[in-house]
């Protein structure tokens, strides 16, 4: 990572700005997609529909086998072609559902999720989606949401830190649509009755970071915590940290230390998921670097 030089010392170069700026645009894809059973930790689905069956988008077409597994949706409309092992880009072979677009993109209505909402319906309605964590361990929500006492758990922290060079999806996120995010915090705080929320970001993002303040300002448990800029300040238990002082080690969990954490896009999924039970089929992916043409941020189906 090179280094940059700027007023107040030195600071290194994390390429942020070749997309932070650019408005996130839609992709619809065409053509064959492909939906391998396995792509979240822990047990495959198990695919509910046959070949030559016509889905539509949002549609369930794996369901979850476990407790530790999650549902997998349909993120166009179309024909299910085969269900057959496809290469994945970890080398292996998993089964997958290939579906052909047609392009007309219909989508399963499921209809709103009525308040009040329960725990129970929270938890289903997370589960049902297939909400996974989106800041990388694709970990399945709804097993995180349901540690052994509700009771103990102090904080729900939302992981807006995004360390990582290059990468401002969540960024993207929170600055267009910092409301939802919120809404999302609030409703998974209706899960854990002595908890506080904070939404964790790190300094190199002062925008977002006031926004989020005014905001929440009338909100008594939610806070917005202004984190040194700092690799890897977005792992668990160094925000954790950051924002607690408590310390976990390797053979404790984030809810041994009483802690719930989320990254961004999760929280907003599972705020779409509640609240209007739509599916996770779609999420930002960051196209930076400085080989790249026309930096951006991509909502990808």
């Amino acid at each position: 990572m090179s280094i940059l030089t700027f007023k107040g010392g030195v600071h290194p170069y994390d390429g942020k700005e070749l997309s932070k700026d650019v408005a996130v645009r839609k992709i619809l894809p065409e053509g064959e997609l492909v939906f391998p059973v396995s792509q979240h930790i822990g047990a495959p689905a198990k695919p509910v529909v046959e070949v030559g069956e016509r889905v539509l988008k949002g549609q369930l077409i794996a369901g979850a086998d476990g407790f530790v597994s999650a549902n997998i949706h349909s993120s166009v409309s179309g024909t299910v072609k085969k269900i057959e092992k496809r290469l994945v880009p970890n080398g292996s072979k998993v089964l997958s559902i290939i579906i052909e677009n047609d392009n007309l993109y219909e989508e399963y209505n499921y209809g709103p999720n009525n308040e009040p909402w329960s725990k129970d319906t929270i938890r289903k309605a997370v589960k049902d989606c297939g909400v996974v964590g989106l800041g990388g361990a694709c970990f399945p929500t709804h097993v995180k949401l349901t540690p052994k006492d509700d009771k103990s758990i102090d904080y729900v922290i939302v992981n807006a830190a995004e360390c990582e060079p290059y990468i401002t999806s969540d960024y993207r996120r929170l600055v267009e649509q910092p409301s939802e995010v919120i809404e999302g915090l609030k409703i998974v705080l209706k899960l854990f009755e002595n908890a506080k929320g904070v939404i964790a970001v790190e300094n190199n993002k002062p925008d977002v970071i006031e926004n989020l303040k005014k905001l929440t300002e009338k909100e008594d448990k939610i806070s917005v915590a202004e984190l040194k800029t700092k690799y890897p300040q977005g792992s668990e238990r160094h925000i954790i940290y950051a924002v607690t002082k408590r310390k976990i080690n390797s053979s404790m969990l984030p809810a041994d230390a009483g802690c719930i954490v989320d990254n961004v896009d999760t929280i907003y999924n599972i705020y779409r998921a509640v609240k209007f039970n739509k599916p996770l089929t779609e999420r930002i992916v960051t196209v930076s670097g400085d080989g790249i043409n026309s930096p951006c941020n991509l909502d990808i189906l």
